[in-house]
């Protein structure tokens, strides 16, 4: 930053000043001094020119009111700014609240203690408590402290904390309530000695953001330069600052990034005191030091956009203008800038194309600095919060990250050229060549260069073949780049803030730390050379100084041109000589083909979501304006003479453009020659070659962008190809189709197609809603491929659909729409397109990629396509490395390969019986797999009945299918035994409900029928129920057996042997081994053509000729069984 005295206001007959405060939201500056003097001013800038914003403004007092009312010295004022009060003390105790009424200050309230002198006032943040507090401890809002006199008093951000500051130097903490919590931790006078008292306590509030996100924000200081800055009130490790001085008053600024310290220095050598204000950063860090005249100061106020601070001097109020250190740049057209909100802890860094006024954000967290150069810009920022790394971004000028680097040092100083970013601490400095998508291949070359320590780095800046870098002992150090070699080391008498190379690397511009610009040459001419009267003629830049410099900036096309800026004036320099000054406030962004590009950034911070083009302004320098002026007034030919004298590119292009305008052709082409503009020769030929005067003029206009102009000329020669040729140049296709539409006679076809697509375009590129627009002239102007792109982008599938409709059969648009389709999940839509492009495989592929397997195999069959019955199976095999056997099952189902998924279900059905899992369940999977096998009996049958075409009779269909089932059929076996799982879980549960309900006859006669399904169920499992039905039924016989079964079973160990011979020990001693009932003889009856069908609601054999059968699994029940049911007890079909 940088600071200086701007303006002063003396107060009328010589009263001193005891206090100061600037209201910060509406600009009011209040006063008060000996006397009962209270005064309240108000500066406000009136100005019609735009360029004369912000501090360059001339400020007048828009209100200068004195207040009556005190009649002692008025010791403290403080604002309450939420709701325009102003509270003011005495010495003598009174206070009186004022508020503003129709433009003036009255008094509103007054509280007079007659005990005590007022010494502090806070207002809390949003204005609705005041504290005050009386040198002899009392305190109004809390309890009165006993015994100890008070100095200061500030509240928390939150208003939660009341910080009290004593006499003696002690800070104590209380709450709103005003109940006492502790002493606060005062660690910066260690070491101190003598009476130390407070000078001021400022808690910054936050209102205006942090500069990080762990900033300390409470400042205390003591009157002997001892200051501490906390982050809260029990912080332990605060920032330590001894600014070496006596201080009278600190306060922060309007967003807590700067503190300053007010108060007086002892002259070294001098028994002398002079008033100084001491600027630090949160963090300790020492800014600037502003001297100001006079024998006391007693006050310090920022104002609230914090570019002012008000200093009361004596009887004065001294006016002093700061420059703040912004973090922001200028590449390509474009300001970068960063800000901080309340509500966010990242730095929202903001590319603003001044061209085309479009902004792009991106929020960057720990934002050190921005720099640019060129079309690119470097953010550095603190990578890790815990760790010392740090990261340099290398984005473009719309903030897209091109490239980054990982660095070690902090860096605190960074520039950039055309190919390297060379970043500096105070230790040592860094090179990176960077990278970008033009020179990719170019070598990636990193150096870290230490230097000694004890002379810490202070500034750098570097071109394409040299680095300068500063030190704190005033030598400045030259290195080559990029091999980075110190070839030349200089001596300087003051500390460089600011350095600055021209555009050849000749001269140096050093600002240093008091703002005090010199130059220096490093380009040494030797004695009688030519350049020593080149310099004579320039003259000495050893001897060049300017004051209160801010900011500098070499024209990057002349090496003798730079600007400076001088307080709120800017100065152009030619050859050292300066040109008359222009008044702005500006920070400098470029400085090219003389004329400079300026920025006010202390009005765009005031809006920083919305800059206005407003605050951007372009100068010009003396000899482009003289050349203008010469080409207006006097002539073409004096003023060729005046730009030979003083050459420049631009100018000689002015007179170019001058020659034009008059068709001095010869002039203008010498003018395009020297500054090398070959288009403009090239146009020159061309003007030459037409022999009609008003067509040149015609053409000249539409070179000077006057295309209305043009276009009118050629209408008027009859000549509506050329307007209409204009315009499509420009890319007005509005303008073409109108000129196209009002024509008299033949109009292109292809032209109206053309004109007609190029609306289409404007539109489509504006996406969102403007793709409606762009529809109707796709059709008329037959453009397919991008009315399927803006019908896609609008979703509107319909109109796609009959779009592909409309288009002839192999159309290479086709496969795209298909795409389209495909991407939505359209599959139907997309399988037509692809078969119309003649395109089967993609429309296989669709299928199979929208999980579509039997349109896929479908449309494979249809097509005689053989990689479906492989990339089926490559899929299922994928889903059963995964473990996924339903998913596999389902996608077998779904492509009608039911053989293949009924494999899987019995697999899946075996294993949950060795699982022992629930009988239920494992009779369902059974069921499953078992209607599987049955879906494709179904199949094959059906697809016989196609291949026959009516032609064949029943038998003939069955006995085919049969026969293709046994050549297709791999595993006959689970075609032909489908149902028998299902049916062994089905008895097996029917005996068990049997047993449960009070039959245990028909439990036993289904238990006996379970003994053909021991390949299904456990034996051990089917000869347990047996034995426990037959006892149930007292058939003793039938139960010895099955015990004598599961005694000879080898799956059993010995142990759970020798349980079933006890068991049967038990049993077989109380009751003999004989059935009471002929079970046995019943069930084991066959009928005259075999083995009798078994009833699968009761189990037992049918003996009628008439029974029911199911449909689905062919399985028989009697008939006055079944009625009792709705579905099938097996296969749980629905009974028709």
């Amino acid at each position: 930053m940088f600071i200086y005295l701007s303006k002063k206001i003396a107060i009328p007959n010589n009263i001193h000043l005891k206090c100061l405060s600037w209201n910060k939201h509406q600009g009011f500056i209040a006063c008060g001094g000996e006397d009962g003097l209270l005064r309240v001013l108000k500066l406000e800038t009136q100005t019609d020119d735009n360029r004369l914003k912000g501090l360059a403004a001339p400020s007048n007092l828009s209100m200068n009111q004195t207040l009556e009312g005190h009649s002692g010295a008025v010791q403290v004022v403080t604002w309450n700014e939420r709701n325009e009060k102003l509270t003011t003390s005495d010495q003598n105790g009174l206070i009186i609240v004022w508020m503003l009424y129709k433009g003036a200050w009255y008094e509103e309230m007054i509280n007079n203690r007659n005990k005590s002198v007022v010494r502090s006032m806070s207002w809390n943040a949003d204005g609705q408590k005041i504290c005050i507090v009386y040198e002899d401890g009392a305190v109004i809002v809390g309890s009165e402290l006993k015994g100890s006199q008070l100095a200061h008093v500030a509240w928390s951000p939150d208003s939660k904390i009341l910080l009290f500051g004593m006499a003696n130097g002690e800070v104590h903490i209380y709450d709103n309530q005003g109940n006492f919590i502790m002493k606060m931790n005062i660690s910066c006078l260690a070491g101190a000695t003598g009476a130390v008292s407070l000078a001021g306590i400022h808690w910054y509030a936050g209102a205006g953001g942090y500069s990080e996100p762990d900033s300390p924000c409470l400042a205390i200081c003591f009157d002997n330069g001892r200051c501490q800055i906390m982050r809260y009130e029990n912080d332990e490790n605060p920032v330590f600052i001894d600014a070496l001085m006596n201080v009278i008053s600190i306060q922060w600024n309007h967003c807590g990034s700067v503190l300053a310290v007010a108060g007086s220095l002892r002259a070294t050598n001098v028994d002398k005191e002079f008033n100084v204000v001491q600027f630090y950063t949160p963090f300790g860090e020492h800014l600037r030091t502003l001297k100001v005249s006079g024998k006391h100061l007693s006050g310090i106020s920022w104002e609230g956009g914090g570019l002012r601070i008000a200093l009361a001097v004596d009887s004065y109020i001294y006016f002093a203008n700061i420059r703040p250190d912004y973090k922001w740049g200028y590449c390509c057209s474009t300001v970068v800038y960063a800000y901080t909100k309340p509500e966010r802890q990242e730095y929202c860094v903001v590319y603003w194309d001044t061209k085309n006024n479009e902004k792009f954000v991106k929020y960057v967290k720990n934002l050190i600095s921005i720099t640019t150069s060129g079309d690119f810009c470097i953010l550095a920022s603190k990578a890790d919060e815990k760790q010392p790394q740090y990261v340099l971004i290398l984005c473009n000028s719309i903030g897209t990250p091109l490239d980054s680097k990982y660095i070690d040092i902090d860096p605190l100083f960074v520039t950039m050229t055309r190919t390297h970013v060379i970043t500096a601490s105070k230790e040592a400095f860094y090179l990176w060549q960077y990278r970008v998508a033009k020179k990719l291949t170019a070598l990636e070359i990193n150096q870290v260069t230490r230097t000694k320590k004890g002379d810490p780095i202070c500034c750098i800046t570097a071109t394409d073949k040299t680095l300068i870098v500063g030190r704190e002992s005033g030598i400045i150090q030259r290195y080559t780049l990029p091999n980075v070699a110190l070839i030349h080391k200089y001596s300087s008498n003051s500390r460089a803030h600011y350095l600055s190379l021209n555009c050849d690397s000749s001269r140096l511009a050093i600002i240093d730390i008091s703002g005090l610009l010199t130059l220096l040459d490093l380009e040494v001419h030797p004695p009688g050379s030519e350049g020593t009267g080149d310099q004579a003629a320039a003259g000495d830049p050893s001897k060049f100084e300017r004051k209160d410099v801010w900011d500098l900036k070499w024209a990057n096309d002349n090496p003798d041109l730079f600007a400076v800026m001088e307080k709120t004036r800017m100065y152009v320099f030619r050859n050292l000589d300066p040109e008359e000054p222009i008044q702005t406030s500006g920070y400098i962004c470029n400085f090219e083909d003389l004329e400079i590009k300026s920025v006010l950034l202390d009005e765009i911070m005031k809006n920083p979501e919305r800059p206005n083009k407003d605050n951007l302004f372009n100068f010009e320098i003396r000899s482009l304006r003289d050349s203008r002026a010469l080409i207006e007034k006097v002539g073409i030919e004096d003023a060729s003479q005046f730009i030979e004298d003083n050459p420049h590119p631009r100018l000689w292009h002015l007179l170019a453009e001058a020659a034009l305008q008059k068709l001095d052709l010869k002039t203008a082409e010498e003018a395009f020659v020297r500054c090398k503009d070959y288009p403009g020769i090239q146009f020159v030929k061309r003007l030459g070659n037409l022999q009609s005067e008003p067509m040149k003029q015609a053409e000249v206009a539409a070179y000077f962008g006057r295309f209305e102009e043009a276009e009118s000329m050629y209408l008027h020669m009859d000549r509506r190809d050329l307007a209409i040729n204009l315009r499509i140049k420009l890319g007005d296709w509005f303008k073409v189709l109108q000129l196209l539409d009002t024509g008299s006679g033949y109009s292109d076809d292809a032209l109206l197609a053309q004109a007609n697509n190029g609306i289409g375009d404007y539109f489509a590129d504006r996406q969102k809603w403007y793709l409606i627009l762009a529809v109707p002239y796709y059709l008329k102007g037959r453009n397919q491929e991008r009315l399927a792109d803006c019908y896609y982008k609008l979703e509107d599938y319909n109109g796609l659909e009959q779009l592909a409709a409309d288009l002839p059969e192999n159309h290479k648009l086709l496969p795209e729409i298909g795409e389209m389709f495909a991407t939505v999940g359209m599959c139907e839509q997309a399988v037509k397109a692809y078969l119309k492009s003649n395109q089967p495989k993609a429309a296989v592929d669709t299928c199979v990629h929208l999980n579509q397997w039997n349109k896929a195999v479908e449309l494979a069959r249809a097509h005689n396509m053989k990689e479906i019955k492989s990339l089926l199976s490559k899929y299922a095999s994928h889903l059963l490395e995964e473990n996924k056997t339903l998913e596999a099952v389902e996608l077998y189902r779904k492509a009608h390969h039911f053989l293949d998924a009924a494999k899987l279900m019995f697999k899946i059905a075996d294993k949950e019986a060795k699982k022992m899992s629930r009988p239920l369940r494992v009779k369902k999977l059974y069921v499953l797999a078992a209607q599987l096998v049955e879906d494709y009996h179904e199949q094959v049958k059906t697809s016989q009945q196609i291949k026959a075409k009516g032609k064949k009779s029943e038998a003939t269909f069955a006995l085919a299918g049969l026969l293709e089932e046994d050549a297709t059929s791999s595993d006959n076996r689970i075609a032909d035994s489908a149902w028998r799982g299902a049916e062994a879980y089905h008895f097996f549960l029917l005996a068990q409900r049997q047993l449960h309900a009070g039959y245990p006859e028909n439990a036993t006669r289904t238990a006996l029928h379970l003994r053909e399904y021991e390949d299904v169920i456990p034996a051990v499992e089917i000869y347990s129920l047996l034995a426990l039905c037959s006892a149930a039924n007292r058939s003793f016989g039938t139960c010895s057996k099955a015990f004598i079964k599961l005694e000879s079973l080898e799956s059993l160990s010995s142990e759970q042997r020798q349980l079933y011979e006890d068991l049967a020990l038990q049993i077989f001693t109380k009751y003999p081994p004989k059935d009471s009932r002929m079970v046995e003889t019943q069930r084991s009856s066959e009928g005259a053509e075999g083995k009798l069908p078994t009833c699968i609601v009761t189990g037992r054999p049918i003996q009628e000729y008439q029974f029911w059968m199911c449909s689905v699994c062919k399985h028989c029940a009697l008939e006055q069984e079944i009625t009792k049911y709705n579905c099938c007890p097996l296969c749980h079909s629905a009974l028709v």
